[in-house]
């Protein structure tokens, strides 16, 4: 009795994972190869019951897009197999795929949507499709997630309209800042955009490092024209951090050659790097100069108003409340990136829910100490001082004597302005250091500086290549 209970279920487990075979075949080749590799493919079986069936994706993001895009379909696809099923549910597992009725998976089906899985592994033929090269995308690095201000507004800018247009108005883009800026989050949400606006389009995202493997390995196996007609036939071509191509002679020539007929065929072309093309060290003319030709877009280092803005929105997005002098504290004292800034968060509230304490700034420098030491340790007033007199040719005496000329006055009010952003150090203790000036003369000296950043790109340069030197 009970072997033909076990046949009868395993009937039903197996009637369930055929239907759910056709209904994937069928939106398979109703929605396109590159729709389904990028939305459909990682959604699995968990359960029909009741006249419902669950399909469990392994995040929220990837939920979103199914039941805003696909949910209707899949329903109708269902009660077509199926004339008992009433509706669908999407829901987010971390186990997913489960409960032994998803098919087995193909490729490597799990995990958010990618631009193509890392097969470093597998050998690949001419025949691969161009989205298997690249590397996978990360589904929290969206336009919506992107927290704008001055500093990173031009950059973000021109990344929307990448997004938008099918014609490269701008060819190459090139985004270029430090460590930790969004260059690399800016990518992902331009490729994410592209591929919700048109599906069709191939978009490769993968980082320098990995084409210069990519090459090898096609050098290695004698395998060259496939290498070129992979990254030649795409719509979308982004590389993360060029700079590490830098040197080497051979990936360069094939790089150089590769941009150039996508350019040439009017197909868009996405760079980033740590510098701008004309000071990337070890890199030919010809390719600097190619890198350079069309748009380039400086993202700076964040701004106290802008690290303000992305705690908030991190906050939210985490679903804590995190009391504004906490928010501030933070704001003022990781001023380094934006990673950095955000892992610091992650760090305080995870440590409130599972510690069950509540956020507050006590708590905050217990969680944190480890980080605040290293900040403190990056920068000091007296290298502040330093860097700024030999930036404008002036004395590091200047810096703390009492003369007022412009030609010491300004720089001496920008090392101000660094030690007010850059250090822990009270508005008291930056004017001792200063040759014992009042902190209404420091707090003057830095709304001086923030107003004249607004209006004189010179000094804003100056500013941020200061800024760059001493934290890096």
């Amino acid at each position: 009795m009970g072997k033909e209970v076990m046949t009868a279920a395993e009937s039903a487990t197996t009637d369930l994972a055929a239907q759910w075979q056709r209904v994937r075949a069928r939106l398979h080749s109703e929605v396109g190869d590159a729709a389904f590799r990028n939305w459909l493919k990682p959604v699995v079986l968990t359960d029909v019951a009741d006249g419902l069936v669950r399909l469990a994706v392994p995040t929220p993001f990837l939920r979103d897009r199914v039941e805003g895009h696909y949910a209707d379909r899949l329903r109708a696809l269902w009660t077509g197999e199926n004339p008992e099923v009433r509706d669908v549910q999407v829901e987010v597992r971390a186990d997913a795929p489960g409960a032994g009725i998803a098919p087995a998976p193909a490729d490597n089906d799990t995990g958010a949507p990618a631009a193509g899985g890392d097969r470093d592994g597998e050998s690949e033929t001419a025949g691969d499709d161009a989205l298997d090269l690249g590397a996978a995308l990360d589904p929290r690095f969206t336009f919506d997630r992107f927290v704008v201000g001055k500093p990173n507004e031009f950059a973000y800018a021109a990344a929307c309209r990448v997004a938008e247009g099918h014609n490269a108005a701008f060819n190459p883009v090139f985004l270029y800042g430090g460590v930790g800026l969004g260059k690399t989050h800016l990518m992902h949400a331009i490729a994410w955009d592209i591929r919700e606006r048109d599906p069709s389009r191939q978009v490769l995202y993968l980082s320098a490092e990995k084409f210069m493997y990519r090459f090898v390995r096609a050098l290695r196996q004698h395998d060259t024209m496939a290498f070129k007609e992979q990254f030649r036939s795409v719509d979308v071509l982004m590389v993360d951090d060029v700079q590490f191509i830098s040197g080497k002679e051979s990936t360069q020539e094939e790089f150089f050659h590769t941009f150039n007929a996508l350019v040439d065929q009017g197909r868009q072309v996405v760079i980033s790097a740590d510098k701008s093309p004309n000071d990337l060290e070890g890199m030919e003319e010809r390719l600097k100069s190619r890198l350079g030709c069309g748009l380039v877009a400086d993202i700076h280092a964040t701004t106290y108003e802008l690290r303000l803005g992305i705690l908030e929105s991190k906050a939210e997005q985490l679903g804590v409340t995190v009391p504004r002098p906490v928010i501030e504290f933070l704001a003022h004292r990781i001023t380094n990136n934006v990673r950095e800034l955000e892992g610091a968060l992650n760090r305080v509230a995870a440590h409130a829910q599972l510690v069950g304490r509540d956020i507050t700034l006590e708590t905050t420098q217990e969680v944190l100490s480890d980080i605040l030491r290293a900040n403190d340790r990056r920068v000091t007033i007296d290298e502040i001082q330093k860097k700024v007199a030999e930036h404008f040719h002036v004395r590091v005496a200047d810096m703390a004597s009492a003369r007022r000329a412009r030609s010491v006055a300004r720089p001496r009010q920008v090392a101000m302005y660094l030690a007010k952003h850059l250090t822990p150090r009270s508005l008291p203790e930056i004017g001792r250091k200063f040759g014992g000036r009042d902190h209404t003369t420091v707090m003057h000296a830095v709304r001086k500086v923030e107003k004249l950043l607004e209006t004189d790109p010179a000094l804003s340069e100056d500013v941020t290549l200061l800024r760059r030197m001493l934290q890096n």
